[in-house]
């Protein structure tokens, strides 16, 4: 006669599991190194006719048709059940998108997660893993593969830059990755750039009180050729702040920044002032605030030879890119990390530190994916 083999519990759940996926009987015997083929059918009938409890059955005991193990009684009965249905729950419920197979880091994680509320044999059967499995997977877990390394080296990329970037500009600075792969791993891991809330803002009859010579060209073959200038609020201070700058339509540089607590012509007369010797023919471009129509501030622009430009009313699209380094940099720091009241002198930290990133670090598609500082440099 031949020696009766036990199976552990965990194998059987296994061997149920691949053969519900499809693999051949020849394949799951092998794999699990099950000797007879109908201790595999057996299985099967008990999994179809809803007796799992007997896959726990010890060797040569043979429960009565429709019975499980002894219990004391038919609450005992109830209870182990119970408790059996609610382990899966627990663990399958923590699982999401794995495939047909469990990923060795999903068992490692779930293990360390559930391991108070039960065995990791028991774990380990519900998931369809071998205790073994689970311990090979353990000790190889800080060798990391090649694809791991990538996916942890693009993580870095991305939190370096505060989740701000698209995966087109992660490919820019991860050479050793194409785009596409760099965005199936952004994706994987959430990783992708958050999106800026969308603003408008009500248009009206437009009136002129400088012809808009822009008429929305935003290029230019040369450093300040063209200029963009506007106000923006900054409502995250103990009282209210404004910032007044001047953008280079040539590579989007900020060439020129104000912060005051007044909205007023003097205020952005210290912008103007800021600016450095212009080209003839120099273009200066803002919308129509009384600030900008002023007597004192034509008067300035005149003296330093500016041509000036201004949008229609209520068209903030002829001043777009001003607009959109505004809307960024507050999308990037007080809206981003949740600042919506802060010292005075903490805003104005911010603002400065977020303009020099701006000019000096953060790249740009459109200009090659290089920041503005570094474009201007080279195309010198």
């Amino acid at each position: 006669m031949g020696t009766k083999v036990s199976y552990p519990e965990e194998v059987k759940l296994k061997a149920i599991k691949m053969r519900l996926a499809g693999v051949p009987v020849k394949e799951v015997m092998e794999e699990l190194n099950i000797r007879n083929r109908t201790q595999l059918k057996t299985w099967m009938k008990w999994y179809r006719n809803g007796e799992l409890h007997r896959l726990a059955q010890p060797v040569g005991k043979q429960y009565a048709f429709g019975k499980g193990p002894d219990y004391d009684s038919e609450t005992a009965r109830l209870r182990s059940e119970n408790r059996y249905l609610k382990q899966q729950v627990e663990v399958f419920k923590k699982v999401r998108g794995i495939g047909k197979e469990v990923a060795p880091k999903v068992v490692i994680q779930l293990v360390e997660e559930l391991r108070g509320n039960m065995t990791i044999g028991e774990i380990c059967g519900h998931l369809g893993v071998s205790r073994s499995s689970y311990y090979r997977w353990k000790a190889q877990e800080k060798n990391e593969t090649p694809k791991e390394v990538r996916d942890r080296q693009i993580g870095d990329l991305c939190k370096r830059h505060k989740f701000l970037y698209g995966y087109r500009k992660i490919a820019e600075l991860y050479p050793g990755a194409c785009e596409k792969t760099v965005q199936r791993v952004m994706q994987k891991h959430g990783w992708q750039c958050r999106v800026k809330v969308k603003k408008r803002k009500r248009t009206g009859q437009p009136a002129y009180v400088a012809p808009n010579l822009l008429a929305r060209d935003f290029t230019a073959s040369k450093p300040l050729e063209k200029l963009l200038t506007d106000i923006t609020y900054l409502p995250f201070g103990q009282s209210m702040m404004y910032l007044s700058s001047i953008l280079d339509v040539y590579n989007g540089e900020i060439v020129a920044q104000t912060i005051g607590f007044t909205q007023d012509t003097a205020f952005v007369l210290d912008t103007l002032h800021q600016l450095p010797d212009l080209p003839e023919g120099c273009v200066l471009h803002s919308d129509q605030g009384t600030v900008y129509t002023s007597y004192d501030y034509q008067k300035a622009v005149k003296e330093k030879r500016i041509i000036m430009s201004m949008s229609r009313k209520g068209t903030p699209a002829d001043n777009s890119p001003i607009e959109t380094f505004h809307s960024s940099l507050k999308s990037e720091t007080f809206y981003l990390d949740g600042i919506h009241r802060t010292s005075n002198a903490h805003v104005i930290q911010i603002v400065e530190e977020y303009i020099t990133y701006y000019n000096n670090i953060r790249i740009q598609t459109k200009l090659n994916s290089q920041s503005p500082v570094q474009y201007r440099q080279l195309a010198a």
